[in-house]
């Protein structure tokens, strides 16, 4: 067994090896099939836990008892693949390699025996790196350390190496219009000229005098589609279209909060993988940035993943994205709330879709929308959230299914549904 340094290489004899890669905490592992040009030829070279097979090269999960690894069968990669990379990341959102540096274990996928080992040194504010790589020089195969780490997580890398998730090119897209909102219920009172929302950037004009009219019953709950509701009276539960007015006795609420999403499989289903995410708007629908399982933490720490589940099994929250609306930059004025089944699986084979709201310091959930219709599509948008000139905040749901398997291509949708 050779202990190697960054940078040092060694022939492989065995046909196939794998990569053990195992730190303090858990890893998100993965490797990329690279061609000449150092590029991947296509999303399917891509291997990890959501794609964990391809040609030649295989992931296993250790299950957070035992590390992940990656197996490299040689004389199976397709012709003109020359470089497998291992990459590793922190599972924890926001979590660095500083001190948790992790170590790669090298062997005989058939016998067993330890090839070699490798610990990166020195590792700071990285929160993803590329290990080793398995690599073919003048017909032969070898192992090299490399410990290149990467402070844009586990993004950084696909960059890096032609990774794009996108189902499509997202070109620029002229500025849409927004859609004048429905003005809120209010009782009678004089006229007063509001600020408008910020996706209008201008006043709105005083509604002229009216005679006052007697006071009207307050409804219980909202009709579905119209009106906003407040926090006073306690959870609310929200049915397609509906808004709710992040305001609790008349103060808005600016604290931290987490969205929790959840989904079960279909009744008698298989396992169904997946991925919560939060896309952030400018007042111009202008894309700011997204948080998804390969960036965990966005806009300064304001918004947070909690990281990837797999199968959607068990009860609970599935994922959970904090936000700490008081530490959102002044120009993020819209999130929206997406879930994606990057397999390809629909969401007719999903049941009890919802997503909730829940007070980060209380553990009290304040609002619940729970998705009742399905469409065979590989997106949905669950929910969105509109800062307001006054400061509030509002959650409408939304519910609205989109032909996408990444957050990436729920950008330009998600923009024109704001």
């Amino acid at each position: 067994m050779t202990a190697m340094t960054p940078g040092s290489n060694l022939p492989l004899n065995a046909v196939r090896v794998t990569v053990d890669v195992a730190a303090p905490v858990r890893l998100d592992v993965s490797a990329l099939l690279l061609a000449a040009d150092g590029k991947v030829r296509s999303d399917a070279d891509f291997i990890f836990f959501n794609q964990p097979s391809g040609p030649g090269v295989g992931y296993r999960s250790g299950g957070g008892a035992a590390p992940d690894s990656i197996t490299v069968d040689t004389g199976a990669l397709p012709p003109g693949i020359e470089r497998i990379v291992v990459t590793a990341s922190p599972d924890a959102a926001g979590q660095t390699f500083q001190g948790i540096e992790p170590t790669a274990t090298v062997r005989d996928a058939d016998a067993g025996s330890v090839i070699a080992t490798f610990t990166p040194p020195q590792l700071g504010t990285e929160t993803a790196l590329v290990v080793v790589e398995v690599y073919q020089r003048a017909g032969a195969w070898k192992v090299r350390a490399v410990g290149q780490g990467y402070a844009n997580g586990l993004a950084g890398i696909a960059t890096d190496f032609g990774v794009s998730v996108e189902e499509e090119p997202a070109p620029a897209a002229a500025p849409v219009a927004p859609p004048v909102p429905t003005a809120p219920a209010a009782p009678p009172a004089p006229p007063v000229s509001y600020p408008a929302s910020p996706w209008l950037g201008g006043a709105t004009t005083p509604a002229p005098a009216a005679p006052p009219a007697p006071p009207a019953p307050v409804p219980a709950a909202a009709p579905a589609g119209t009106g906003k509701i407040n926090l006073d009276k306690g959870r609310v539960s929200l049915q397609k279209n509906q808004t709710v007015s992040l305001v609790k006795g008349g103060r808005p609420l600016l604290s931290q909060v987490k969205m929790g999403l959840g989904w079960e499989p279909a009744f008698g289903g298989r396992a169904i993988d997946l991925d919560a995410s939060v896309i952030a708007y400018g007042p111009q629908r202008n894309h700011i940035d997204h948080c998804w399982f390969g960036k965990l933490s966005i806009l300064g720490g304001a918004v947070k993943h909690s990281g990837d589940n797999l199968t959607g099994e068990g009860s609970g929250d599935d994922e959970v994205i904090v936000v700490d609306l008081g530490r959102l930059p002044a120009d993020t004025t819209g999130l929206v709330f997406t879930v994606n089944s990057f397999s390809g699986q629909k969401f007719t084979d999903v049941a009890k879709a919802y997503c909730r709201l829940v007070d980060a310091a209380s553990g009290e959930e304040l609002v619940r929308f729970d998705l009742t219709g399905a469409e065979p599509q590989t997106g949905v948008m669950m929910a969105k959230l509109i800062k307001q000139f006054s400061g509030e905040w509002e959650m409408t749901a939304m519910g609205q299914f989109v032909k996408s398997r990444t957050v990436r291509g729920m950008v330009k949708p998600a923009a024109e549904a704001l």
